[in-house]
Formats: structure tokens, C-alpha cells, sequence
């Protein structure tokens, strides 16, 4: 599995028309067999930065799987409006550390 980090700086305006970008994109990311789920997360302490966190079954799941579909083209036609304000985008892998205490809670 890895794990694909997109950062975003949103104009406030903007704000509710890019989580609902992402509300109605998420179906498509939902209905790929390579996404094995996703978040959007808001800053606190900038509420203009946004992350999606996107997890795949693996690299070439991603970038010809994904990416080469029907569901990409949905996808990306929803999210395209944003992608001037990407600040990273970038593939991660997990290591074995980590601590979850309060995710069910």
C-alpha cells in the first residue's frame, strides 16, 4: 500500500466548493478497485490548507490503474478546478511506526 499526499491552500470563497468537489469525486475514488480509502482534512491553525490523504493498493494501482480509467476522467473533472492550488503531491510508503488510540473513539 501507499499513501498519496495532495496539499492545497484554499481561498475561503472557494472552501465549500472544493470539499463538495472532493464529497462528489469521492465516489469515483470509492469505486476504483486501487483506492483502498480516503480523508480530507482541514488546518486548524491555517484553515486555507487542505490535505487529501489517498490510499492505494500500490504505485502502478495508482498511476495506470486509477489513472488510466473511466473513474480518473470523473474524478478528475471535479477536482481539476483546484489544481492550481496543489502545494505538494507526492507518494508516500507506511513504516511500522505507528499509534492509533483514538481513531475508533
Amino acid at each position: 500500500m501507499i499513501v498519496e499526499i495532495i496539499r492545497y491552500q484554499i481561498a475561503e470563497e472557494q472552501e465549500e466548493t472544493f470539499l463538495e468537489a472532493y464529497r462528489q469525486g469521492g465516489k469515483y475514488l470509492a469505486e476504483s478497485p486501487n483506492c483502498l480509502g480516503f480523508e480530507v482534512i482541514k488546518g486548524i491553525d491555517k484553515p486555507q490548507n487542505f490535505i487529501v490523504r489517498i490510499h492505494w493498493d500500490s504505485m502502478d494501482g495508482h498511476m495506470k490503474g486509477f489513472r488510466s480509467s473511466d473513474h480518473f476522467r470523473s474524478f478528475f473533472a471535479l477536482v481539476r478546478p483546484f489544481f492550481q492550488s496543489i502545494q505538494e503531491m507526492d507518494h508516500y510508503e507506511l513504516t511500522d511506526i505507528k499509534v492509533d488510540k483514538g481513531e475508533n473513539q
